[in-house]
């Protein structure tokens, strides 16, 4: 579960990148978090990681408070960030193997977990490969492999399927979808909103920093569609 209390966050005296913004989002959820481009998206994924701090308000994450008890906020999520960016001259396998050891996870159990995850995200035959020799899609895979490694009850997705073909974009929803059955919850950023309005429970569209709205996208579809009320609410 991640909680969001006023949190804030200006790069210039005169403008806010994150203003003010509050929203909770649940155990066994998918939440698309959307809006256009310099909207606050990133800024506000990298504060909900720890990555920066706001200039007011936190996050708690799986009941840890990201000010108080950084290290256990963030040893209790998976994140795959925008820009995947791993040692190129190490292995896929190497890499996965570094991950289990840093989140304590034995040895027995990362093996089995590598291999499932690797025949899950059809990774099996390149795993021992060197990083650097990967395509865009195949760096997402193996990221987002070892940030379910450890099974955390969040995860933290920064335009996930970004240059992804289509194939792996299927993998990586039905993912998702799986993910969130078990009672975890899936946190990501999107501009693909046919996507979000597919397979997630709700979205939140952010613009100019500000907050916009936090909806059921059941209820989106009584009304209209995602696209509809996103232009709606970003046009000006």
């Amino acid at each position: 579960m991640i909680q969001i209390d006023k949190i804030s966050k200006s790069y210039k005296k005169d403008k806010l990148a994150v203003d003010c913004l509050s929203m909770e989002v649940k155990s066994g959820e998918i939440f698309g978090f959307l809006g256009p481009n310099g909207a606050g998206k990133t800024t506000t994924i990298k504060i909900l990681t720890g990555i920066i701090s706001p200039d007011q308000g936190n996050v708690i994450i799986n009941g840890f408070d990201m000010k108080k008890d950084p290290y256990k906020a963030k040893a209790s999520f998976g994140y795959v960030p925008d820009e995947v960016t791993i040692y190129p001259k190490i292995s896929g396998q190497e890499w996965l193997n570094f991950i289990s050891t840093v989140y304590n996870v034995p040895k027995g159990e990362s093996n089995k977990r590598i291999a499932e995850l690797a025949n899950q995200f059809e990774m099996s035959e390149v795993l021992n490969n060197a990083i650097g020799t990967y395509s865009h899609g195949m760096k997402q895979k193996i990221a987002t492999m070892a940030a379910l490694l450890y099974r955390p009850k969040v995860l933290i997705l920064d335009e996930p399927m970004r240059g992804l073909d289509p194939k792996a974009s299927i993998i990586f929803k039905e993912m998702m979808k799986e993910y969130a059955k078990q009672g975890n919850t899936v946190f990501f950023s999107t501009h693909i909103l046919e996507v979000a309005e597919k397979i997630c429970d709700r979205v939140a569209i952010i613009n100019n920093g500000d907050l916009k709205i936090v909806i059921e996208t059941s209820k989106i579809r009584e009304k209209s569609d995602l696209e509809n009320l996103f232009m709606e609410l970003t046009e000006k």
